[in-house]
């Protein structure tokens, strides 16, 4: 039947034009020229600045809670050391891939001593608002080497730290905890 109209040839007989094939060619370039930058921006940050990281377990308590987000920035430990009382993020020196987090007690130089439920920095009480418990251990005393710090959770009873594995390499630590970011009502700095 022939209306007056001339034939349309089969749809495979038409071929893309040009125009629409430049398009699609562009719209891809665009979106490679977002995507990628972004993803080498995001692994940048994550590498050299900061992350994101959850606590698991109990060793930070009453100070951190198991299944909270922090935030950890990794430059200002290359412009200087870790200060007594940082919470920072290390690897675990029984090589799991496991980090842990814990709280910086002895600095290089320091004699840490565990005496009467608490701990001594060459030979004074070190004030520790943070704790709800006295800490375990008494009678032992490590002297904290060069480079390394003497780390322990606030959760002194529920604690695998350098009472137990020794000081820390500062190399092993990857950063401070910086921000509380999740659960939404405790967003805020870390104590």
């Amino acid at each position: 039947m022939n209306d007056g109209l001339p034939a349309l040839p089969p749809p495979e007989a038409i071929a893309p034009s040009a125009g629409a094939k430049h398009r699609v060619g562009g719209a891809l370039r665009d979106a490679a020229g977002t995507i990628v930058p972004a993803i080498v921006i995001a692994l940048l940050i994550h590498v050299f600045l900061a992350q994101a990281t959850r606590v698991y377990g109990q060793s930070m308590e009453p100070s951190l809670h198991t299944n909270e987000r922090l935030v950890i920035e990794k430059m200002s430990y290359r412009f200087h050391g870790p200060r007594r009382g940082d919470v920072v993020v290390l690897r675990d020196p029984s090589g799991s891939p496991e980090m842990l987090i814990k709280r910086v007690v002895g600095l290089p130089g320091e004699r840490v001593t565990l005496a009467d439920g608490r701990v001594f920095i060459d030979g004074v009480a070190l004030d520790e608002p943070y704790l709800d418990q006295p800490t375990q251990g008494g009678g032992r005393s490590w002297v904290v080497p060069p480079l390394h710090v003497f780390v322990m959770g606030d959760n002194r009873s529920a604690s695998r730290d350098s009472r137990i594995f020794g000081t820390v390499p500062l190399e092993e630590l990857v950063g401070k905890a910086l921000f509380r970011y999740w659960p939404l009502g405790d967003v805020g700095p870390v104590p």
